[in-house]
Formats: structure tokens, sequence, C-alpha cells
């Protein structure tokens, strides 16, 4: 195997043995958040570095599920938590 193969070989090993470790690794930080839009509700839970982080994925994501286009989510995502518990 050439120079050149063995140092692509390394570099490829390393960005997967990267992406894993970040995959696997859990946030310090996790919130249950549930939604309710429209009639329609949803509670998701995230983890993240910081619980601002965190809170703010929840919202997203339940937003995602329960609003129905862009504008709806960013509306969505203005409304206050009908549940919250973060740790």
């Amino acid at each position: 195997m050439s120079r050149a193969g063995i140092v692509g070989l390394l570099l490829v090993l390393a960005v997967v043995g990267y992406v894993v470790s970040t995959s696997l690794s859990t946030g310090a930080h996790t919130c249950e958040v549930c939604m309710e839009y429209h009639g329609r509700s949803q509670c998701r839970t995230v983890a993240a570095a910081t619980v601002d982080l965190a809170r703010d994925g929840a919202i997203q994501n339940a937003c995602a599920y329960i609003a129905g286009g862009v504008t709806d989510g960013m509306a969505c995502h203005r409304e206050k938590p009908v549940r919250e518990s973060c740790q």
C-alpha cells in the first residue's frame, strides 16, 4: 500500500471515530417539553450541553410535529410550553 493510501485510510478512520464518539455521547442536560398549538399537542425530550439548548431543541422538535409549515412552526416556537421539565 502506498504512503498516500495509508494516510487516506488513517484520515477516514479518524473521521469515523469522531462521528461515532460524538453520536454516542449524551448531553449534560435533558429537557422534556410539551407544546400545544392549534389544538394539537406533542411532547419531546432533548439532551444537550446546556439547559437552554436542550429546552430550545425540545420546543423545536415538538413544534415540528404539530405545526404545518415554516410560519406555523415559528409561531408555535413563540408559544409558552404546556409542561417543561429540565435536569
